[in-house]
């Protein structure tokens, strides 16, 4: 049975909500009682997922995005095997509540990255027998192969059957970097290029230009919020947690702004060509040498 097909297609993002709390670790895994992957629905179409950092201390953020022919997952977190992270089992739990609601004749899922870092393709293995799905290797040659991107600060169109991505090519932090941008939410999601926390920079010249490509192409698009897949900041302006850390009971929202992006590249400018770390009140620019 064919459902009705979304109209993703708005002058104004679809409404949506971050008033949640978010699973923020353990002191210890025995005493952790948090699911091992916090589900939140931004609206009936999008969910945000969150490894439980009493499982990896890297906590990312993963996004599965529902369009009218198939969904798309983004990253797929930090640890591979099911028993300790059923990432498969729950984003299978998802896909047949919508689809109950939604009903299709055929439905595919496609695995994507917002780039290649080990605690953010760890799970990719679970997805790769699953019927229907495309699981892209999130290489740089390979992921943007798929998605068309021809070099740094390229953009393409990446359609899940109405609902459109905006696929921009974001090197600097990884060589194959991908920010996507969803005009049906507003949502810009950043991976590791933009969030709150660390901001690791291996290559510093391109990670300027991409700044300098996110600030222009925000400009021209309606950004709700800016999205990353961490938050390591604490609860003071300027502090962070240590890396490693399992219990973040302080941690600020998830969600940046557009002028975060500004506020990112007065500090490159600020650094110059300085290495080491450069502290400001939601993120900290770690230039490495």
């Amino acid at each position: 049975m064919a459902g009705t097909r979304f109209d993703f297609s708005s002058e104004t993002p679809a409404a949506g909500s971050l008033d949640v709390r978010w699973i923020h670790g353990s002191t210890s895994p025995k005493h952790n009682t948090d699911p091992d992957i916090q589900v939140h629905a931004y609206n009936e179409n999008t969910v945000i997922l969150r490894q439980n950092k009493a499982v990896h201390y890297e906590g990312p953020f993963l996004f599965l995005l529902f369009g009218n022919d198939r969904a798309v997952l983004l990253d797929t977190g930090a640890t591979a095997s099911p028993d300790h992270f059923p990432l498969r089992h729950t984003v299978d739990g998802l896909i047949r509540r919508w689809l109950a609601e939604h009903p299709r004749e055929t439905y595919e899922l496609l695995v994507l990255h917002t780039h290649a870092h080990g605690d953010h393709v760890a799970a990719d293995a679970q997805f790769t027998d699953r019927p229907g799905t495309t699981v892209v290797a999130a290489d740089r040659p390979s992921a943007w192969t798929y998605l068309g991107l021809t070099g740094p600060g390229t953009a393409s169109r990446l359609d899940l059957g109405g609902r459109v991505l905006d696929c921009l090519a974001t090197p600097g932090h990884h060589e194959a970097a991908v920010t996507f941008y969803d005009s049906y939410t507003g949502l810009l999601l950043t991976g590791d290029t933009v969030y709150r926390g660390r901001l690791y920079v291996n290559d510093w010249p391109a990670f300027t230009s991409t700044i300098d490509t996110l600030i222009t192409f925000a400009g021209t698009h309606p950004v709700t919020h800016v999205l990353g897949c961490h938050i390591e900041m604490a609860g003071m302006p300027g502090e962070d947690y240590p890396r490693g850390t399992t219990f973040q009971p302080d941690e600020p929202p998830l969600q940046m702004t557009t002028q975060h992006l500004h506020e990112i590249r007065k500090a490159i400018t600020e650094a110059g060509d300085q290495p080491g770390q450069h502290v400001r009140d939601d993120f900290i620019l770690c230039h490495l040498p």
